[in-house]
C-alpha cells in the first residue's frame, strides 16, 4: 500500500475510502457501491482496533475510563480521533473547555465518535457520495482536524514570533559582548563560564527535563479532564517540585564550590584562570533558576500554554544586556556573568503567574485536592534523558577543550559562529516544541498512527526550514558577521575568522535539527530507552577523534568540521533506529523527502554566494544573497515537489498546516 493510500484510508476521505472523487464518478454502479461498503468496513475495523489500543494504553497509564466529562472537556474518546484532537485534552480542563495560546487562542473541542453532534460512525460512509448527507458527513468529520491544525498553526506562529524576538535579543547580547570586550582572553574566560548556562538550558529547559515532564503532565492533564478524583496535576506538582527544587539548589551550590576544578577541566590552556573561576561562580546560580524555569515551561506546554514559555529568552537576554551596560565599565566581563544570574531569575518570574492560574483553575474545577496520589517518576527514564542531553551538550566541551590550546580568540570565534549559525535550527525546532505534547498525548492514548503522521510532517517541515536557513548562512556568512559584530574591539580579522568557521559549522545544521526532532519521538512515551544515548555517544566519539586530528592542520575550522561530522552520524543512527523503540515512522519515505530540499539548498547556497560576493557593500550583498538563495530554493523546491515547502505554503495561504506523502 502506498503512503498516500494509507493516509487516505485513515482519514476516510481519500481515494481508498469510497467517498473521494473517484468514487463519485462511479456512484451509480453496483461495483462502486460494493467498493464503498468494503472500504467502510475496513475503516470501521481500523477504528475499532485503534479504540481497543487506546483503551489498553489508558489502563497502562492509569487513565480512567471515558466519562461524560470527555465531551465537555474536548477529549476524544472515540476511534476517529483526528491528528490534533488530543491537544484539547488538557488545554481547557477545569476552565470550561477553553484552550489557547495564553488566553487568546481557543482550541475547539474534539467530538467523540457517535456523540450527539459528532462525526458519524464508520458505517455512515456508505451513503451516496454525491448526496448532501454524504458531503455533510465528510465536512463534519474534517472539522475537528482542521480546527486542531489551526490551533497548532497559531501556537507555532506565536512561539516562533516570540522565539525570533528572543533570538534577536540574543544577537544583541553577543553584539554587546563583542563591542564592549572584543574577542580576546577576557571573552574566552567568560565563554568557559558560559558553558554552565549552556548545559543548564539543554538539560533543564530545552531537552532533558522537558522530555520527562511533558509526558507526565500530559497524562495528568488528561486524567483531570476525564474527571479523575482530586486534581492529578496538583498532585504531580506536589510530588515532584519540592524534590527537584532541592536537587537544583544542591547542584548549583556544588558548582559554585567546585568552580576552580571545573575551569581547569574545561580549559586547561587558559593563561589566567582566575577570571574564568569568578565568572563560573556567578553563572552557576542559573542551575537553580533554569531548573524552575524548565519545570514551569513543561507544565505550561502540557496545558497548551505557549506564550510564557516562548518569552523566557526575551527576559533572559534582556537581563544580561542590561547588566552588561550598567556594570560593564566597573566589573568588566564579570558583568555578563552576573547578567546570567539576573536573567535566570527573570525566566521564572515570566512564567510563574501563568502556571499559578492553571493550578488554580484545576482546583476550582475539581473542588477537592483529595484523590489518587501521583505516581513516582521513573528514575531510569530521568537517567536516560539527562545522560543523553549531557552527552549531546558535551560537544561544546570538546570544542572548547581543543580550542583552548589555540591562539587567543579561538573560543570566541567558535562561539560567535555557533550563535549565528544555530538560528535556523532554533526557529525550525519551534514546531516540534509546539507539537511534542500532541505526540506525547497520542502515544498515551495508544494512537500510534496519529503520532506517526505528526512526526513525519514535523521532520519534513523542519528539514525544509533549516536547509533554507543553512543555504543563507553559507552564502552570506562574511556579510552577516560584518554587519552584526565588526565594530568596537571586533576587527576585520575577527570577521574573516568567524565567517569561515560559521560556514563549516553550518554543514552540521541539518544533523543538529534532526537530532532535536527525532529524540522527542524516543522519549514521548514516558518509557526509558538507551538507544538515543548510544547514538549520541557514537557521535561524540566521532567528534572527539575527528577534532583531535583536524585541529592541528585546520585550527578552529577543523573543530567545526568535526562537530558537523559527529552530529550527522548521530542523526543517521536515530533516524534508522525509529520503530519499536519510538514512533514507527516510514523511514524511507522521510529520507526521500529530506533529500529533495537538500539538493535545492546546495544549489541555492552556491548561487547565492557567487551573487553576494560580487557586491562590495555588506548590506547590499546580504540582501542580494538572501534574495537569490530564497528564489532559487523556492523554485527548486517547487520543481522537486518538496512536501515541507508545500506544507508551509498551505499553512500561509489556508492557515491550516497539512502535509501528506505522495
Amino acid at each position: 500500500m502506498s503512503t498516500e493510500t494509507e493516509a487516505s484510508a485513515e482519514s476516510g476521505v481519500g481515494a481508498g475510502s469510497g467517498v473521494g472523487a473517484g468514487s463519485e464518478a462511479s456512484a451509480g454502479s453496483e461495483a462502486g457501491a460494493a467498493s464503498r461498503v468494503g472500504a467502510a468496513s475496513k475503516v470501521a475495523a481500523r477504528s475499532k482496533s485503534r479504540a481497543r489500543s487506546r483503551a489498553a494504553a489508558r489502563s497502562r497509564a492509569g487513565v480512567g475510563a471515558p466519562s461524560a466529562a470527555d465531551a465537555r472537556s474536548g477529549v476524544d474518546s472515540g476511534a476517529g480521533a483526528s491528528a490534533g484532537s488530543g491537544a484539547s485534552a488538557g488545554s481547557g480542563a477545569g476552565a470550561g473547555g477553553v484552550s489557547g495560546v495564553g488566553a487568546a487562542l481557543p482550541l475547539p473541542p474534539a467530538r467523540a465518535c457517535g456523540a450527539p453532534g459528532g462525526p458519524p460512525p464508520a458505517s455512515a460512509a456508505v451513503k451516496t457520495p454525491g448526496s448532501p448527507k454524504g458531503r455533510k458527513g465528510r465536512k463534519e468529520a474534517d472539522q475537528p482536524e482542521a480546527a486542531s491544525n489551526r490551533f497548532l498553526a497559531k501556537a507555532a506562529l506565536v512561539t516562533i514570533a516570540l522565539s525570533i524576538a528572543g533570538a534577536l535579543l540574543g544577537l544583541g547580547r553577543d553584539q554587546a559582548l563583542a563591542h564592549l570586550f572584543g574577542a580576546g582572553s577576557d571573552t574566552d574566560a567568560f565563554l568557559v563560564a558560559w558553558t554552565v548556562p549552556e548545559f543548564a538550558a539543554t538539560l533543564l529547559i530545552e531537552d532533558g527535563l522537558a522530555f520527562v515532564l511533558i509526558p507526565a503532565f500530559s497524562v495528568a492533564v488528561t486524567r483531570r479532564a476525564r474527571g479523575a478524583a482530586g486534581d492529578p496535576v496538583r498532585a504531580l506538582v506536589a510530588a515532584t517540585l519540592p524534590r527537584l527544587t532541592f536537587a537544583f539548589a544542591a547542584f548549583g551550590a556544588l558548582l559554585v564550590a567546585g568552580a576552580p576544578y571545573l575551569v581547569e577541566a574545561l580549559a586547561p590552556g587558559l593563561p589566567d584562570p582566575r577570571l574564568a573561576v569568578d565568572c563560573t561562580r556567578l553563572t552557576a546560580t542559573c542551575v537553580f533558576s533554569f531548573g524552575l524555569a524548565g519545570y514551569c515551561s513543561a507544565a505550561l506546554r502540557a496545558h497548551r500554554r505557549f506564550v510564557a514559555p516562548a518569552a523566557i529568552y526575551m527576559a533572559y537576554n534582556t537581563g544580561i544586556v542590561g547588566v552588561m551596560f550598567v556594570l560593564g565599565a566597573r566589573w568588566g566581563v564579570r558583568s555578563a556573568a552576573l547578567g546570567v544570574a539576573v536573567g535566570g531569575a527573570l525566566m521564572v518570574v515570566a512564567q510563574a503567574p501563568s502556571l499559578w492560574r492553571q493550578l488554580r483553575r484545576g482546583r476550582e474545577a475539581t473542588g477537592s485536592l483529595d484523590g489518587e496520589p501521583a505516581r513516582p517518576m521513573n528514575l531510569t527514564l530521568i537517567g536516560t534523558v539527562l545522560l543523553f542531553a549531557l552527552c549531546r551538550q558535551s560537544q561544546v566541551l570538546i570544542e572548547r577543550f581543543l580550542a583552548s590550546s589555540l591562539p587567543a580568540g579561538a573560543i570566541s570565534h567558535l562561539n560567535y559562529a555557533q550563535k549565528v549559525a544555530q538560528m535556523p535550527m532554533v526557529l525550525s525546532l519551534m514546531l516540534c516544541t509546539v507539537t511534542f505534547p500532541v505526540v506525547a498525548q497520542a502515544i498515551a492514548e495508544g494512537d500510534t498512527e496519529r503520532a506517526r503522521d505528526r512526526v513525519e510532517r514535523d521532520l519534513t517541515l523542519v528539514a525544509c526550514t533549516v536547509l533554507l536557513g543553512t543555504a543563507v548562512v553559507v552564502a552570506c556568512a562574511p556579510q552577516i558577521i560584518q554587519l552584526l559584530f565588526q565594530r568596537g574591539a571586533f576587527t576585520a580579522r575577527d570577521t574573516a575568522a568567524t565567517a569561515a568557521v560559521m560556514r563549516v559549522y553550518a554543514l552540521g545544521l541539518l544533523g543538529h535539527t534532526l537530532v532535536g526532532a527525532l529524540v522527542r519521538s524516543y522519549f514521548c512515551s514516558g518509557r526509558p530507552t538507551w538507544y538515543p544515548l548510544f547514538a549520541m555517544t557514537a557521535g561524540i566519539v566521532a567528534t572527539g577523534w575527528a577534532g583531535a586530528l583536524a585541529v592541528g592542520p585546520w585550527g578552529v575550522c577543523g573543530i567545526a568540521a568535526a562537530n558537523a561530522a559527529g552530529i550527522t552520524l548521530t542523526a543517521v543512527l536515530l533516524l534508522y533506529g525509529m520503530g519499536p523503540r519510538s514512533v514507527p515512522i516510514r523511514t524511507r519515505a522521510v529520507v526521500a523527502e529530506i533529500g529533495k530540499p537538500l539538493r535545492a539548498a546546495l544549489t541555492a547556497a552556491v548561487t547565492g554566494a557567487l551573487c553576494a560576493s560580487a557586491v562590495d557593500s555588506p548590506l547590499l550583498g546580504l540582501v542580494l544573497g538572501c534574495t537569490v538563495v530564497t528564489v532559487v530554493f523556492a523554485l527548486l523546491a517547487w520543481a522537486f515537489r518538496v512536501e515541507g515547502f508545500a506544507s508551509a505554503l498551505r499553512s500561509v495561504t489556508r492557515r491550516v498546516p497539512y502535509a501528506r506523502f505522495r
